[in-house]
């Protein structure tokens, strides 16, 4: 089963909780705090891996959760962190998160990591927060919520060349010429519903991979068909071999559909418009091939490499597989992943800001207060501590909350809710 296109739920392993603690040993006056911070929690990491081809695995299994850390322990020890979770993934794989539709990570070179959740901090201990003035806290942070997102797998193939076309124009027969791939043919629209990919051997030092692509209709690139899972795997290839029915035996014009794909392609992505394009006109051993060339020839001048062929026949297949090969020699790579990496790991992950801003909103008799950083704050404070609330409500005060409250009408007793928490108002 070919499967290029899921939606999956990842979350990062939470971070271990801080450990409130202090020395008793004997002989050892007033020892102080000692208790150790939690562990970091694993990330989820997504590696790609050559021997892979579709991710059908995904299929079975859509949820990915990290182990989260160790909490902190007593003598000052650190709780230990979680090793990250590895997720493999077949080249070509794009990740994208599903809300804001951001590009996470673009996986394309065999051994490439990425991490897509990133797991929390372990809590402090109270050993962190000794001061003069307070010498023997008992406060402890819990361990940071790892990330949680769901995000889209979307995998376009890795082939230097693509065959395109109108369905049945030969883009199959082509490929099972030229290659020892064996796609399915048939004479009806459509055969081809997954891309079959092909080595192509030239010579002893030449060879490339070649994809036989889903059929194209007018309108796909807004959906229409096979739309968006054909025109997905064609960005990756270098050079674009557009196969036509010179015969026009289903009725067509060749000259239409060559318009009409390239508007297509450009419709997709103007990136495409770019490609080198060389165009197999397919089916020459039928009556009026020839009379149709010369006006298709006509049509789109003398700068168009236009190689007459014959998948049935074979005829002029052998010069066009050459010139692809000469064209992929003269045509850069394209620069797949756009962020930069590290020269010394392979590891790509973008900090993202941490927004200290945060709205109130009245819901019924009770003040909701929503805010990222707010919220965490809240996850990650002991509610069993009397001094750990204490200073809650200082970073609060410090934060603004107390004034953004007043300003909407809070008063003494009244009821707010961040996260999950409720709490009665103090002015």
């Amino acid at each position: 089963m070919f499967v290029d296109s899921v939606r999956v739920y990842v979350k990062g392993g939470d971070g271990g909780n801080g450990m409130v603690a202090f020395r008793r040993e004997k002989y050892v006056a007033a020892g102080g705090p000692a208790g150790g911070d939690g562990g970091r929690g694993a990330n989820v990491v997504f590696v790609v891996d050559e021997g892979l081809r579709t991710l059908v695995d995904f299929r079975y299994q859509r949820h990915f959760k990290a182990s989260r850390g160790e909490n902190g322990r007593t003598k000052g020890q650190h709780g230990a962190g979680a090793e990250d979770m590895v997720v493999r993934v077949p080249p070509g794989t794009t990740v994208i998160d599903d809300d804001t539709q951001q590009v996470i990570a673009d996986l394309v070179m065999d051994g490439q990591r990425a991490i897509i959740a990133k797991g929390g901090r372990g809590g402090r201990g109270n050993i962190r927060f000794a001061t003069p003035a307070n010498p023997a806290p008992e406060i402890a942070e819990n361990g940071e919520p790892g990330q949680e997102r769901y995000i889209r797998l979307e995998l376009k193939v890795l082939a230097d060349v693509g065959l395109v076309g109108f369905p049945s124009v030969g883009k199959s027969t082509l490929l099972s010429i030229v290659s020892a791939a064996r796609p399915k043919i048939a004479e009806y629209h459509f055969t081809t519903i997954t891309p079959n990919l092909g080595v192509v051997d030239i010579d002893e030092e030449r060879s490339f991979v070649m994809a036989d692509l889903p059929g194209l209709i007018e309108g796909a690139h807004e959906g229409v068909g096979l739309g968006h899972q054909f025109l997905r795997h064609v960005e990756r290839t270098r050079v674009i071999v557009h196969v036509i029915d010179m015969a026009g035996s289903e009725g067509r014009d060749p000259y239409e559909d060559y318009v009409q794909i390239n508007e297509e392609l450009k419709l997709y992505n103007k990136k495409l418009e770019e490609r080198p394009q060389v165009v197999a006109a397919n089916k020459m051993d039928i009556p009026d091939a020839d009379k149709n060339l010369e006006a298709f020839r006509k049509k789109v001048g003398e700068d168009l490499p236009i190689f007459p062929i014959s998948a049935a026949t074979k005829q002029g297949i052998r010069e066009l597989m050459y010139k692809v090969a000469d064209l992929l020699e003269e045509t850069p790579a394209i620069p797949l992943v756009e962020d930069v990496v590290d020269e010394e790991t392979t590891v790509l992950y973008k900090a993202e800001a941490e927004e200290d801003t945060f709205t109130v909103r009245r819901e019924n008799e009770m003040y909701v207060v929503e805010g990222e950083k707010l919220e965490k704050l809240v996850k990650m404070t002991n509610l069993n501590s009397r001094d750990s609330i204490q200073r809650f409500a200082r970073m609060m005060r410090n934060m603004g909350v107390d004034d953004a409250l007043r300003k909407k009408g809070a008063e003494n007793g009244d009821i707010v809710r961040i996260g999950k928490f409720e709490f009665e108002f103090v002015d």
